[in-house]
């Protein structure tokens, strides 16, 4: 969970940012929300000088493909996300792509997945571009799309030593019909301390023992 304050509370550690830019560094893709994108503006990138080498020695791009949801079409062209980085894809509905086409031209790929934006299409689409492996960066209504939805193979769920108390917070998940109910118990696959921050990975489509 964030705050509502102007300037951004970063909830996670040195040590903890570091191990991300390692998931981005192994992931084909990294996704993020048009809400998150437009309040966020970040560049979301592999900053390890290390990491994209290793990539490249790979036989990978650079960085990971970077992708994006908006159902209105409203992205700014200026923001940061699509000047920074290598490829860059927007899924949208029919009218968002009408928006886009001229907004992003030269900067992305635009992808309609029809009326709404549907998730299926866009896994499928993904994978003809090679991604095998996704990093959903947030917000919260594309947790909770992927986890209603049955689409998540593995939560990272970072618990840092702060209360927030702001009522209009953003938050992990949103209300939704998740699968199995709340009964159902996911499977934690690890805990470990990253400095003063605790990382718990879970199976959500596994259920514990």
């Amino acid at each position: 969970m964030d705050d509502t304050s102007p300037q951004r509370l970063l909830l996670s550690n040195a040590d903890d940012f570091d191990r991300v830019d390692q998931v981005q560094a192994e992931s084909d893709a990294i996704l993020i929300g048009g809400n998150t994108l437009r309040s966020d503006n970040p560049r979301l990138l592999v900053n390890s000088d290390e990491r994209r080498a290793a990539r490249v020695a790979a036989g990978k791009p650079e960085y990971p493909l970077k992708a994006t949801i908006t159902a209105s079409g409203d992205l700014d062209r200026n923001l940061k996300f699509w000047h920074f980085g290598d490829k860059k894809v927007v899924y949208t509905t029919d009218a968002g792509a009408l928006k886009l086409g001229d907004t992003l031209h030269g900067l992305a790929d635009v992808v309609s997945t029809g009326d709404t934006v549907d998730f299926g299409v866009m896994l499928e689409d993904l994978a003809t571009r090679g991604v095998n492996r996704l990093m959903v960066e947030g917000g919260g209504q594309i947790h909770t799309q992927f986890l209603s939805l049955g689409l998540a193979d593995e939560i990272h769920l970072a618990v840092a030593p702060l209360l927030l108390g702001e009522a209009g917070a953003p938050r992990f998940a949103y209300p939704a019909e998740f699968p199995g109910g709340s009964t159902h118990r996911m499977k934690l696959l690890g805990a470990e301390t990253v400095g003063d921050v605790v990382l718990l990975r879970y199976a959500p489509k596994e259920v514990s023992a």
